[in-house]
């Protein structure tokens, strides 16, 4: 596990262009959630969007609706995508864990990317989330239904994803100072995924 876990980073730069085509051809099934998200934020925000892949959908989307973006990604080449597609937003190559950018953002979106993080590193994300938190901020995760981790595939490729149980997210949510909005998990309405929806207070 622990050393799949540290393959992350190689593993979506080796994989960037087969993802992000494989991406934009597979239909955007999880808009429902993103829409949610968008849904509690003032038009015109700010936007950071942690493990942005090569921006589409979502931070094309986000984008065309008037918002935002600053996207991290620690893929080189997806972020190359990005600045191609989007040249108005800011594209930063670098790793979640260590962001550090010294401004505050009204919403902060980790999709698809938290669950590859391994449970202290997601523990210590918490603290990454509140200095980069706007009052009011609202933050969205993706992550499993309880505690564990699995090693998955992608092209015959190993690929880490990890979990906290939903009463430590909970306490790691409050303990950053912000308060639960929803808690969906597999709900057809909301994009049939697992996610967390937090205000900063």
């Amino acid at each position: 596990m622990e050393d799949t876990a540290n393959r992350i980073v190689a593993h979506y730069e080796r994989h960037a262009l087969s993802w992000d085509a494989d991406r934009r051809a597979a239909g955007w099934i999880d808009q429902p959630c993103i829409e949610r998200f968008l849904s509690f934020l003032p038009q015109g925000a700010t936007v950071l969007d942690l493990g942005c892949g090569g921006g589409s959908p979502v931070a094309l989307h986000m984008v065309a609706r008037g918002f935002h973006v600053t996207g991290m990604d620690s893929s080189p080449t997806l972020i190359s995508l990005c600045r191609t597609r989007m040249p108005g937003q800011e594209w930063i190559v670098g790793d979640m864990r260590a962001l550090a950018l010294g401004r505050k953002f009204q919403g902060i979106l980790a999709w698809d990317s938290f669950f590859h993080l391994r449970h202290q590193d997601q523990r210590r994300m918490f603290r990454v989330f509140a200095v980069h938190a706007a009052p009011a901020a609202i933050l969205m995760f993706n992550a499993g239904f309880d505690h564990g981790e699995i090693i998955g595939s992608y092209r015959g490729d190993p690929l880490f994803h990890a979990s906290l149980d939903a009463s430590e997210y909970q306490s790691l949510l409050t303990d950053a100072g912000f308060e639960l909005i929803e808690h969906p998990i597999n709900d057809p309405a909301k994009g049939g995924r697992i996610f967390w929806l937090a205000r900063r207070l």
